[in-house]
């Protein structure tokens, strides 16, 4: 049998992917990694990951190990957790994942004052432009904007969002407003590529009638904060996020298009593992997180 010493170990190479990076992780030297994976598969009497100098994969062995381990360890963090806050305070690390933009402005700032609230908590940030596409076991919290495909994870509202299609008004002057959603086709649009979506194929709807364009991307990129600046700069049409253009809405730097149709929300969402068994500390960044948002989100006040 393993003991949590060993799962936490293992669970280290799953999550660095290389025993180099796991080494540089643990702060050991890779050649104390390479022996101390060799001891666990001498004492388990199977193989855990197939290496060579280029790659490494988990055996189905090692596989099942970590999945299993995993749950394990949340289990018993989330015990010694309890005791913890049984004696007045929060422990253990955090880690979470949120979208690049949207982290930035709204979830690093609820990280850094929860932190100061509970200093014995460590928390790790990991910003990126698709974050359900990375492995999600790797994280306490996912932060998600947008419609959630099929899921194993539990999903807990954050703050509502709609979608606007904008240009900057020297484009609109340029090219006149668009009346329906198929004048969009006829216009300089620029896309923001994430998650793996269809991101040409814009979708509308007024009450029960629904409209599909496909747009030309002139520019694309997978950082709203550059196709928000190109917009404001007269490049082309954006179909984005309320959270991220209200501001240049309302100082004029943006004009909304096509006010009459409506685009798919985007609601905020944030994903943990489970609602039985959390860690308190998950919990309660949890509910500082939503409480950040309300009773209105910062895009509507």
């Amino acid at each position: 049998m393993t003991d949590s010493a060993d799962l936490r170990f293992l669970l280290a190479i799953q999550d660095n992917g290389s025993l180099v990076a796991t080494a540089r992780a643990l702060g050991l030297t890779p050649s104390a990694v390479s022996q101390r994976l060799q001891q666990l598969e001498k004492k388990l009497g199977t193989r855990l990951v197939d290496r060579t100098a280029r790659s490494l994969r988990f055996t189905q062995e090692g596989t099942l190990l970590c999945e299993r381990g995993a749950e394990l360890i949340r289990q018993l963090d989330a015990l010694s957790e309890d005791l913890h806050t049984r004696r007045g305070g929060l422990v253990g690390t955090l880690k979470v994942n949120a979208p690049l933009g949207f982290g930035r402005r709204y979830v690093a700032p609820v990280i850094a004052e929860f932190q100061d609230q509970h200093p014995d908590v460590d928390i790790e940030l990991t910003l990126s432009d698709a974050p359900l596409t990375e492995a999600a076991d790797r994280f306490d919290v996912v932060v998600h904007i947008g419609a959630l495909q099929v899921s194993n994870l539990v999903g807990y509202a954050i703050a509502p969002n709609a979608r606007f299609v904008c240009a900057s008004p020297a484009l609109v002057k340029r090219f006149g407003l668009p009346q329906a959603p198929e004048d969009l086709a006829a216009l300089p649009c620029i896309v923001l590529r994430e998650n793996k979506e269809d991101v040409t194929l814009w979708h509308f709807s007024k009450g029960r009638t629904s409209r599909s364009v496909r747009v030309r991307n002139h520019l694309v990129c997978n950082d709203g904060d550059v196709i928000r600046q190109w917009a404001c700069e007269g490049r082309g049409v954006i179909l984005r996020s309320e959270w991220d253009v209200a501001d240049d809405l309302r100082a004029g730097r943006l004009v909304r298009l096509l006010p009459g149709w409506k685009a798919p929300d985007a609601n905020v969402i944030a994903l943990t593992h489970g609602r039985a068994g959390l860690p308190q500390r998950t919990r309660h960044f949890m509910q500082a997180l939503q409480s950040r948002f309300r009773p209105q989100p910062p895009w509507r006040a």
